[in-house]
């Protein structure tokens, strides 16, 4: 059977399926095949149900809940960091503000929101804000991925840590995204998938060096510096990848739960997250 893992071209999801990709663990008769698109673009394919498996935005889970399960593997989760505000003056308010976001479904998003509701968001691609606010083409921008670390080479400003100000606000690590199984592949198919996530991010976490080596070739402007490279990887891929723990499920029910109160997400919370929670 043909298993189509979908995911973004950056080095915390390379450093994660590297063993799934390379060959390095038992796929117990799963052929993989592994598709690369930006989070947005995943989000979109997801709606739609397109791939066997899938990283997602959890703001984007509720839409989807209908036909995919979260795996109890693979999460991206912030410790009292995530995506940033950045700009190239000074800030006193994002209130509003033509901010460049990375999409609209991302976790990001929801998160600004929450933050400061009144703003005016322009949606471009997550690898262009940099640059669209060091020209003054927005007055500031919402920074996912590797941008986090290299916003500081464009001499660029950070307003806010989003992943802070939710630490600050529940006490809680921050849930940024996911992995998702269509239920539709039977209960076998995603215990298996469930086993090949975890075993995937166990042998990475174990095998550092290879793993950070392949992971570089995904890690765009800091591919150069082996140091930042090692410290984005290490933020978003670690314990809480392997399991997100009873603080890390009550956080993603929590952000769930304040998006669909406050209007941003608009969709019915989800009876049954995990994939581990299914009662056979």
């Amino acid at each position: 059977m043909v298993i189509r893992i979908a995911h973004s071209p950056d080095s915390d999801d390379a450093f994660m399926f590297y063993a799934l990709t390379s060959g390095k663990i038992d796929t117990e008769g799963l052929r993989i095949q592994h598709v690369l698109a930006d989070i947005e673009t995943l989000n979109r394919e997801a709606l739609k149900g397109t791939y066997e498996v899938s990283a997602i935005s959890f703001h984007a889970y509720p839409y989807v809940a209908d036909k995919y399960l979260v795996l109890p593997s693979g999460g991206s989760v912030g410790e009292g960091y995530g995506p940033l505000v950045v700009s190239k003056e000074e800030l006193n308010t994002l209130k509003g503000k033509r901010i460049a976001v990375p999409g609209k479904l991302t976790t990001a998003y929801l998160l600004l929101k929450l933050y400061q509701p009144d703003f005016e968001e322009v949606v471009m691609p997550f690898d262009t804000i940099l640059e669209a606010v060091e020209k003054g083409y927005v007055d500031a921008g919402l920074i996912i991925h590797e941008g986090q670390l290299s916003y500081v080479d464009k001499k660029l400003k950070k307003v806010i840590d989003l992943g802070e100000w939710w630490k600050e606000k529940t006490g809680l690590p921050l849930p940024l995204g996911c992995n998702v199984i269509r239920k539709d592949l039977g209960l076998d198919v995603i215990k298996k998938m469930e086993r090949l996530m975890r075993e995937s991010i166990k042998y990475a976490l174990e095998n550092k060096e290879s793993a950070l080596e392949f992971a570089r070739n995904y890690a765009r402007d800091i591919k150069e510096d082996k140091e930042r490279t090692e410290k984005f990887v290490s933020m978003y891929v670690n314990q809480r990848t392997l399991d997100y723990g009873e603080e890390g499920r009550q956080a993603v029910k929590l952000l769930l739960q304040l998006g669909i109160e406050r209007g941003i997400i608009k969709a019915d919370m989800p009876h049954i997250i995990f994939s581990d929670e299914v009662v056979i």
